[in-house]
């Protein structure tokens, strides 16, 4: 009973909240990557057109972001991003925590949802549960209190039946 009620006071986050979210994280990482990068390479980082730029480049433009983004997920199911907006990612089938496991596939599945001009991350905008392609393949969804206005009902099922 207490989930069916935590079902009904939660509602799907869309496309044009979790674009915001992601925009704030994306800054958040900028507001420490290229201080980082500039104090390795200097001036000369703007002119280094190469995809990895030494091991400066891949530990804060590769390795940083991707233990960060994982860690705040592993800790508080959400980015600061999400946390703004009183987002967090869940199980798709029982709400609860993600699994660590799902966790990775989901970061995994950012990259797949970036083919296409982005389409996964599109796909948010247009699927009855807002579920982007890598949510999809770590069986993830983004949900968060109900704050206005008719939207999906949330809904965890054991064995992967919609429940309506």
């Amino acid at each position: 009973m207490e989930q069916a009620q935590s079902e009904l006071e939660l509602e799907y986050v869309g496309f044009w909240p979790r674009m915001l979210a992601s925009l704030v994280d994306t800054a958040l990482l900028t507001l420490v990557i290229i201080p980082a990068m500039l104090a390795i390479y200097g001036s000369a980082y703007w002119e280094d057109e190469r995809l990895f730029k030494g091991y400066g480049g891949v530990l804060f433009e590769w390795l940083l972001p991707i233990a960060a983004v994982l860690a705040f997920w592993l800790v508080k199911q959400s980015t600061p991003g999400k946390m703004m907006i009183g987002a967090k990612i869940v199980d798709a089938r029982t709400g609860e925590n993600p699994r660590p496991a799902q966790l990775l596939v989901r970061y995994i599945g950012y990259y797949v949802s970036m083919f296409g001009f982005c389409l996964g991350f599109i796909w948010v905008a247009f699927d009855k549960k807002k579920q982007g392609w890598h949510d999809k393949m770590a069986g993830t969804v983004v949900v968060r209190r109900k704050d206005h206005g008719k939207k999906e009902n949330v809904s965890f099922s054991q064995d992967g039946s919609k429940n309506h």
